[in-house]
């Protein structure tokens, strides 16, 4: 209970002045006699002894003070059953009360404030800060987080994940950004810094030891349980989770970064340093600049790396999707390299396949020319490319197809059919279509043309020219030159050369001249 000056000052009063005892002050002010106690004891005042009452929980008191002081962990749920095995019959809420009272309190420990040089030191520590849906991929958006503990400097970079290619990359774009580099990095006992410890030994994440080779840097971990000795980096993250992350909009993970930039250079390197707070981390950063190492020539290459073997198909699985190759490498092992936007696919030192990065799951992301080469050495795989090709572009067909093929529907022309549509008329109206001549229950080319007709003519729009031009090479190589038509005047010459007109002034041809 939480008593204000005035009450405190007539407790007193009564006590010295009136020499009342505590339970009649108690009575007569309407509070409780430990509150009395309280006061009467912050004051210097020895507390009055009570005959204390017998308890049913005192024969006990022995076997849980042991315990106690055994393990001072223990939870008073467990210590409840343990008496209540050897006969304890009371409550539970006295018996919590008063272990509350037995357990050992931990001595508070003292922290000294730590000062470190321009340059010396900087922490890094991961932030969770929820995830993405990414089309059918739920990403963990985690924040790298870099701080210099002398001027207070941040470097925030997000991901959609923590493993070791991300951490590499956070540095070294902290490193570029930054120009220059501290002398030592804390690291808590997360996995990409320290894969085992056992007290002073430690062994580090071998890719984090390549990073430091090449930058020339010390890694150093707190130690276990010592968050404290990263406050610097722990504060950071709060403050990015306040100041910049709380209520923040964005469209993708591309437009994060770049408000994030945009934060650490204006707001949070405007704020007073904490360790004079008479310049701002803006002006310790430009003093501390010149005490940092400097770059090597050339960055390290912060890349995902992973050895794949390619199946009977000509696609590489890398985290979650499906990306094509040559036809000719399939049965054989690949290496792919990725980083946050390219996946290159590369065969020794030449490389094979590029293409942009999926954040999704189960895509198929292919190279048009990869298929093509792999339709024109296998004629019969046209069939099931031209179904792939419908099915990515409208999901609608994949189920007319299917409701064809129950009707015993040629499919091989039904394909042919919609794949036409599907150039004349593009993907959208394709599956708006497809989807109509469903519903109708009518699962047949005939039935998606018939729709998107009536769609053009709602629209006042021209039906689509369709050119055909001969599967044959050598007739699709050939030139048409346009004749002279001058040439066949002399087979008419009632005809004007002009006009094409007949010529009044020619005898006619027609009738026989006498």
């Amino acid at each position: 209970m939480t008593i204000n000056q005035e009450l405190e000052a007539r407790i007193l009063r009564y006590h010295h002045v009136e020499q009342w005892g505590v339970h009649t002050i108690a009575a007569q002010l309407g509070v409780h006699h430990s509150v009395v106690d309280r006061v009467l004891s912050q004051a210097g005042m020895p507390k009055v002894e009570r005959a204390a009452r017998a308890s049913m929980i005192d024969p006990y008191l022995p076997f849980i003070v042991e315990e106690l002081a055994e393990f001072p962990r223990l939870s008073a749920a467990r210590l409840f059953h343990m008496a209540r095995v050897r006969g304890y019959t009371g409550a539970e809420s006295h018996f919590r009360s008063r272990i509350a009272q037995l357990r050992p309190r931990a001595i508070p420990e003292a922290y000294l404030r730590l000062k470190t040089l321009p340059g010396e030191q900087g922490q890094v520590d991961w932030g969770h800060f929820g995830h993405l849906q990414i089309g059918r991929a739920r990403r963990p958006l985690m924040a790298f987080v870099l701080v210099l503990s002398h001027s207070r400097r941040i470097f925030l970079r997000f991901y959609l994940n923590a493993r070791a290619d991300a951490f590499a990359a956070g540095h070294v774009e902290a490193f570029d950004a930054w120009e220059g580099l501290p002398r030592i990095l804390l690291y808590d006992n997360l996995r990409s810094a320290v894969l085992e410890r056992s007290g002073a030994a430690i062994r580090f994440n071998p890719a984090l030891l390549a990073l430091a080779s090449h930058y020339r840097f010390e890694p150093r971990p707190v130690a276990v349980a010592r968050g404290n000795e990263k406050g610097r980096v722990e504060r950071a993250i709060r403050y990015i989770r306040d100041s910049f992350f709380a209520a923040r909009s964005f469209t993708d993970l591309a437009d994060l970064n770049v408000q994030a930039d945009r934060w650490c250079e204006g707001i949070a390197s405007d704020r007073p340093c904490p360790e004079d707070p008479s310049i701002t981390v803006r002006e310790a950063f430009e003093r501390e600049r010149a005490s940092l190492l400097a770059l090597p020539e050339h960055p390290w290459p912060a890349e995902e790396r992973l050895e794949v073997r390619v199946p009977k198909t000509p696609y590489v699985r890398f985290d979650l999707n499906d990306y094509s190759v040559p036809h000719e490498h399939v049965r054989t092992t690949l290496t792919v390299f990725a980083d946050a936007t390219t996946v290159r696919i590369v065969d020794g030192v030449n490389e094979v396949a590029r293409h942009a990065r999926s954040w999704s799951r189960g895509e198929q992301v292919e190279c048009e020319a990869h298929i093509a080469d792999l339709a024109a050495a296998k004629a019969a795989a046209t069939e099931h490319r031209g179904q792939h090709r419908l099915g990515a572009a409208a999901p609608s067909a994949t189920v007319l197809l299917e409701q064809a093929a129950e009707r015993g529907t040629p499919i091989k022309a039904l394909v042919r059919d919609l794949n036409q549509l599907l150039d004349e008329s593009g993907a959208a109206e394709l599956e708006i279509g497809c989807a109509e001549a469903i519903q109708r229950g009518v699962p047949h080319a005939n039935a998606v043309r018939l729709a998107l007709e009536r769609r053009r003519e709602a629209r006042s729009q021209p039906p689509p020219l369709a050119v055909r031009l001969p599967s044959d090479e050598r007739v699709r190589g050939i030139v048409v030159r346009t004749g002279v038509l001058g040439d066949y005047d002399h087979i008419n010459p009632g005809t004007d050369a002009d006009t094409g007109e007949p010529d009044d002034d020619a005898p006619d041809s027609t009738t026989p001249e006498h």
